[in-house]
């Protein structure tokens, strides 16, 4: 399986958050992780930004945050120009995907944990 250079939106070092399990998930598949959270902190070595990071080369944006919370992030999501962005339960947006797909990023409306538990990611 190929590493997937991941940013997870809405990160949290709560254990009982599934932003939480994705990122050590997805550490312990392998996958390369960045995060954005509303707290700093660090979960499975990797640190949890509070605030909108330069990226580049994002193959997926996977988010946890409620659609109106995302509105924040409209640009730097598109303007990161991942392949595709995973809108995970909870965090499903029209709006977001019609903006995605006008720009030709894929939307994906799943669960992260899902994907890779079931080696779909």
């Amino acid at each position: 399986m190929k590493s997937k250079k991941t940013l997870v939106i809405g990160a949290s070092t709560n254990p009982d958050r599934y932003s939480y399990r994705a990122v050590n998930m997805l550490v312990g598949k392998g996958h390369s992780v960045l995060a954005i959270g509303q707290k700093a902190g660090e979960v499975a070595g990797v640190k949890i930004q509070t605030k909108a990071i330069p990226v580049k080369n994002i193959d997926t944006i996977t988010l946890y945050l409620n659609p109106g919370r995302q509105r924040d992030y409209y640009n730097y999501i598109i303007e990161a120009k991942p392949k595709r962005v995973v809108f995970n339960p909870g965090t499903e947006n029209p709006e977001l995907y019609q903006l995605l797909e006008l720009n030709d990023i894929q939307v994906e409306v799943a669960c992260t944990l899902v994907l890779l538990a079931t080696n779909q990611y």
